[in-house]
């Protein structure tokens, strides 16, 4: 679907040398030369009467020449005509009509002559004949009464004029009359009527004739038609004759065709080759007969034929010889048949093989002059020179004349002259002027100097190089100024001079020499040749399909030579693009908004340049969903069928896949649409069945992929007959509402289900089983009936039957129903429970008589419930539950149920109406089960070598309690178990203490209940064992990772510990000596042995200090004023915000760190860091999301008055705990 065009510039090139060949022999007007008619009237001149008349004549020649003219054969003396003037410097005369004079007085033939020194040429003969426009001559017309479908011809015969009039018919309001296969208007004006219908009478069938050289129109009389159709003539004769007459016109007859024109079975036609050849048949016929051509023996020519007037006229355009032979008409109907043959024959006026051209020779050369023409008849040929038969002119030693040629030998100067060749037959004459200029003259070179010439890669390069000589110059071309003469298959050398390079390539860029000698002389001259890179689309707009209201967008990117500006336009249809503001072009594409059906279409980017333009072309095909169906028709109408035919409406460029039938039936649901039926796209009629007693409209939607159509226009209606119903109720029960009554329930049949008027249902029922009679009763179009006074819940045949004013349907089938359902009399007997395990029992039960059901058996429902547990003794709130187990089993399980408890249930009988009484209730109790795991265990007061534990007894004990079970085992450092010790505790126990643990070691514990079943689900914790006495173990930070930001840092970790817990930080600026820096500990092990290092001096510091600073605070605010990042601020420890640390009491510099003894312990009263203090109600400190906010290992101060806030050194001790 795209197509690509690319159209270089020097195809243009090449056509302006074609002329630069035909004109190579034109003589500069500077020399010397014979007369050339340049321009000159038609041959046949026919001119308007009411304006000056115009002959041209103009010619060149050096020197300039002198005009004569002659009218009728004779010299025309302008001079002595007051009314005629010849234009200055020019042969073409001026007959001034609007000043008084007459144009018939100037019809004539006219011919010029050019004359100078070296020869005369002449013009062709010039027939002047003024414009005709008669009036209508007046006639009395009579009306035309004719009878329908009749043949009828009204006849126009126009005035003769000159050139003949146009015609064509219209009413008394200037409106054409409407033209088809049965009206028509003929070659020679006449209005032929194949049948007359009523229609056509009227009163103003006027022929209008149109003289566009006088811009005038005539008007005949207006012609009268009156068509009698049957009816009208039938009622006519009627009223003139007696009762006893017998009358009646035939009815309108078809019959076959008949020629109207031409008459008879043949005729002949002559026509002059290149003319267009017209064949006219018009036949009569009823009805109107079909026009068919053929040529016999022959095809008609392809491409040059086409069929104008319904096909009435045969047109063939640039007819030639060939085209002869004979035409036949064919006019058909139903009925038969008429033909007429036409005999063509094709003559020619003359027409030119080889034309005489100017001949230019030097003193002493030879030539010749050619005049060949042809035609039918063969036309004649005849020579004059300088205007006069060369048989009486002058005679000339160099020349010697040889039929249709003139051949010159060893010319001189006086051998100058114009030559005419006339060449006739008896249908025109050809003449043609060819003058013999001898001269001697050197070269010249008529092309500009330094001409550029600019052209595309990979195409022809043209340079001109236009001469003059005599004798006829030689030319040779060079490139470059040292450049070798050029020669080879890569260049091409016309006769004109001019240099052709079939394929320029960039290196063929650069300065070509032409250089032009021959006996008298020599000159050269350069032209330049640029080659330019080719313009190319590199991406083409691609075919879419694009739905109604979307937005498409064609791109057409391009690559151009760079010096060279292209402009792209885009086309629709080789036309512009609407002027629609939907449209928008860009720079490399083109945008449709909105895209409606028009703008359906092939598309064309065009890139023009100065030097070459190149195309491309996508189609866009616009979809919607169809257009409705039109002009639905039903034939074929049937009792119960009827033929529907529609005609589509416009698929809109995506095939119709099928269409959807639908009804209405306008006799019970009117205005409501029933699907009916679909067909095939493919498919235009359809044969539906129908129902008695329905009237029918239809309707018809067609389908395409983009969705379905509006319907279309309803159909006629089509009411059908009545008819006994087809078919019964549908759904037909019996079931009761009551004990004592049984209702009997159906689907009615729909209204055209009915099949006729006065639609009732026949109830029929019978208990079954018992012999009884069918008792019947007819009710009206209702659904139900309820049948009173039946027994309980016994079989009923039922039966329903239709029944409209025709009759009854077919006999219906029966169907058993059940009167009304009772409450069941009786509860299920001999309940049993069997008791699987602690939360699993089986019920058992013996079913109940069928009879006391009195009902349809669903089946039977478990009431259970707890009573109480058996372990606690405590009663609570009774939640009944309820089993249902469907139909007559006899037994079911009793999931969920709770261990060591006392049940009751009991068991119930159910069907439609309800439940039956209740079984008297069973007790059954469940044994004792595995308990839950402990309600929880807490490990609190961490010692070096002992735990407490503490735990709440099971919230489900589910029976009674024997004893705890505590497991636990250590776990290393690397995530190791050690061996597993299992202790048993009394189950009256809630607590207790481990002891004789390893100091500083974590462990694993795992606690659970037991009863006599067996031990319940366990519960899991850790803890550790502290290092020392004062600073536990436990809890633990590790894993510490920051992020930092601008102003702000994010802080986590991984927390091991008790819950609740206090979290501080240490922080500190970098490049300082941090006062809280992060916790060592998540920096590794290797610190640590650092520390251990370091632990010698750190206790001498403290020997020294811890007298006389003891309590001292660490003044972080004189530190970090003095090395302070400006992005890192300290933070508050109330609240976790940023703010400033300040020293409460004397803010002295720290002089002695922490205050540990030698033997690493630190006794709880003299420490102000220790953990001991927190235990387990440390709080910890988050920020929004989360984040570690920082953990302090000194002992959180009381805050000052002022809301500063201090901390302690960090003890060294503390900081080797924070390893663990």
């Amino acid at each position: 679907m795209m197509k690509k065009k690319s159209i270089s510039a020097s195809k243009a090139s090449l056509v302006l040398f074609l002329c630069q060949m035909i004109s190579a022999l034109d003589v500069p007007l500077d020399l010397s030369q014979p007369p050339t008619i340049t321009q000159q009237s038609p041959k046949d001149y026919i001119v308007d009467p009411r304006e000056n008349i115009v002959i041209q004549c103009e010619a060149k020649g050096k020197p300039p020449p002198s005009f004569s003219w002659t009218r009728n054969g004779t010299h025309f003396d302008i001079d002595k005509d007051a009314q005629v003037t010849m234009k200055p410097n020019s042969g073409t005369l001026v007959i001034n009509i609007m000043n008084g004079g007459k144009a018939e007085a100037y019809e004539g033939v006219y011919q010029c002559t050019a004359r100078n020194e070296r020869g005369a040429a002449i013009s062709n003969n010039i027939v002047i004949r003024p414009s005709r426009s008669p009036l209508w001559t007046k006639e009395k017309l009579e009306p035309n009464q004719v009878r329908e479908g009749d043949s009828l011809v009204l006849h126009c015969r126009p005035p003769v004029g000159l050139p003949p009039p146009i015609i064509f018919w219209m009413d008394n309001a200037f409106q054409r009359l409407p033209q088809s296969e049965r009206v028509s208007q003929g070659l020679n004006g006449d209005l032929y009527f194949s049948n007359v219908q009523p229609e056509d009478t009227r009163e103003d069938y006027i022929c209008y004739a149109r003289f566009n050289h006088t811009q005038t129109i005539q008007q005949k009389q207006p012609i009268s038609v009156k068509v009698f159709s049957m009816d009208s003539l039938n009622d006519t004769i009627a009223a003139n004759l007696s009762d006893t007459d017998i009358y009646g016109a035939k009815p309108v007859t078809e019959r076959q065709p008949i020629l109207l024109t031409p008459t008879g079975s043949t005729s002949t036609k002559v026509e002059l080759r290149g003319n267009v050849l017209l064949l006219e048949c018009i036949a009569a016929g009823l009805p109107t007969p079909v026009i068919r051509w053929i040529k016999e023996g022959g095809e008609l020519p392809a491409n040059r034929t086409f069929f104008e007037n319904f096909k009435k006229t045969l047109k063939i355009v640039d007819v030639s010889e060939a085209d002869s032979g004979n035409y036949k008409c064919i006019a058909r109907n139903i009925l038969g048949s008429a033909h007429h043959v036409i005999s063509v024959t094709v003559k020619a006026a003359p027409y030119w093989i080889t034309a005489p051209r100017n001949l230019v020779l030097s003193p002493g050369e030879d030539g010749t002059l050619i005049c060949r023409a042809n035609g039918n008849p063969k036309p004649n040929i005849s020579w004059l020179a300088n205007g006069v038969p060369i048989a009486i002119a002058p005679e000339d030693p160099s020349r010697k004349v040889d039929g249709d040629t003139i051949i010159f030998s060893h010319v001189q100067e006086r051998s100058s002259a114009v030559y005419q060749c006339n060449a006739s037959n008896e249908y025109g004459y050809l003449l043609a002027n060819a003058f013999v200029n001898v001269l001697a003259e050197p070269p010249r070179i008529l092309t500009p100097a330094n001409k550029l010439y600019q052209v595309i890669a990979d195409s022809p390069a043209l340079l001109d190089c236009a001469y003059f000589g005599s004798p006829k110059p030689e030319i040779e071309w060079f490139k470059g100024v040292k450049g070798s003469i050029l020669s080879g298959s890569e260049y091409v050398f016309h006769d004109n001079g001019t240099l052709e390079i079939p394929v320029a390539q960039k290196d063929s860029t650069g300065t070509y020499t032409c250089v032009a000698r021959n006996e008298l002389g020599k000159i050269q001259n350069e032209v330049q040749l640029e080659v330019k890179d080719p313009t190319m689309i590199i991406k083409q707009p691609e075919y879419k399909v694009i739905q109604r209201y979307g937005q498409v967008s064609f791109e057409c990117i391009i690559k151009h030579d760079s010096t060279l500006l292209p402009t792209v336009i885009w086309l629709k249809d080789n036309d512009e693009l609407p002027d629609d503001e939907r449209f928008l072009v860009g720079k490399d594409n083109l945008t449709i908004m909105n895209v409606t059906d028009k703008d359906d279409g092939t598309y064309t980017c065009i890139v023009n340049t100065t030097l070459d333009s190149v195309s491309a072309s996508a189609v866009l095909t616009v979809v919607a969903r169809p257009n409705p169906p039109f002009d639905l028709e039903l034939t074929g109408q049937l009792e119960r069928s009827v033929e529907l035919s529609w005609i589509p409406g416009d698929e809109n460029n995506s095939p119709i896949t099928n269409f959807v039938i639908e009804y209405e039936d306008g006799l019970h649901e009117p205005g409501v649409w029933h699907y009916q039926t679909e067909v095939p796209g493919t498919q235009t009629t359809v044969q539906l069945k129908l129902s008695p007693y329905v009237n029918y409209s239809f309707r018809v939607i067609a389908v395409n992929e983009i969705g379905r159509s509006q319907p279309s226009e309803p159909s006629e209606q089509y009411l059908t007959k009545s008819a006994n119903p087809d078919e019964n109720p549908s759904n037909v029960q019996g079931i009761g509402s009551e004990p004592d009554n049984l209702v009997i329930t159906w689907e009615s049949l729909k209204g055209f289900q009915s099949n006729g008027p006065g639609l009732q249902y026949k109830v029929s029922w019978r208990q079954k089983d018992v012999d009884d009679e069918w008792t019947s009763v007819i009710v009206a179009n209702v659904s139900k009936y309820i049948v009173s006074g039946t027994p309980t819940f016994v079989p009923y045949e039922i039966k329903v039957q239709a029944l409209n004013d025709l009759g009854y349907a077919p006999e219906p089938s029966e169907v058993i129903g059940h009167s009304g359902e009772d409450l069941p009399m009786v509860a299920p007997g001999n309940v049993q429970v069997h008791v699987i395990n602690s939360t699993l029992a089986k019920v058992h039960w013996d079913p109940v008589p069928l009879k006391t059901v009195r009902g349809h058996l669903q089946g039977y429902k478990v009431y259970y419930w707890k009573v109480q547990s058996l372990s606690r003794r405590s009663r609570r709130h009774v939640e009944k539950k309820i089993l249902t187990f469907r139909g007559n089993k006899t037994f079911g399980m009793l999931p969920g149920l709770e261990p060591y408890s006392s049940y009751k249930l009991n068991v119930r009988v159910v069907n439609g109406k309800g439940e039956g009484p209740a079984s008297p209730d069973k007790v059954f109790k469940t044994p004792e089960g595995v308990p839950s795991s402990p309600s929880f265990l807490k490990i609190t007061n961490p010692t070096l070598d002992s735990l407490t534990l503490e735990w709440g007894s099971p919230t489900h004990p589910n029976g009674v309690l024997t004893s705890y079970i505590l497991k636990f085992q250590p776990i290393n450092n690397t995530h190791e178990l050690g061996p597993l010790v299992e202790i048993r505790i009394p189950a009256n126990e809630s607590s207790l203490i481990l002891k004789n643990l390893n100091y500083s070691t974590r462990y694993k514990f795992y606690f659970n209940a037991q009863t006599s079943v067996g031990s319940g689900s366990q519960i899991t914790e850790e803890a550790v064992t502290i290092m020392d006495e004062v600073q536990p173990l436990y809890p633990r930070i590790r894993n510490v990772t920051t992020a930092a930001a601008e102003t702000y840092a994010n802080i986590s970790w991984e927390y091991e510990g008790p819950d609740h817990a206090n979290f501080y930080v240490e922080y500190g600026v970098a490049g300082t000596m941090a006062s809280r820096q992060v916790d060592i500990a998540t920096q590794g092990w290797f610190i640590g042995l650092m520390c251990a290092v370091a632990l010698l001096i750190l206790i001498l510091l403290i020997v020294c200090f811890i007298r006389r600073n003891k309590g001292g605070k660490y003044p972080v605010k004189e530190k970090e004023d003095a090395h302070a990042d400006p992005e890192i601020q300290p933070m508050k420890e109330d609240d976790g915000t940023f703010g400033e640390y300040s020293d409460a009491e004397d803010h002295k510099p720290l002089k002695k760190g922490s205050r540990t003894p030698s033997d690493r312990t630190v006794k709880k009263e003299d420490s102000d860091d220790s953990l001991v203090d927190y235990g387990e109600g440390v709080n910890g400190q988050f920020n929004e999301d989360g984040s570690f906010i920082g953990q302090y290992s000194g002992k959180k101060e009381k805050e000052p008055a002022e809301g500063n806030e201090s901390s302690e050194a960090p003890s060294p001790v503390n900081a080797m705990n924070s390893f663990v």
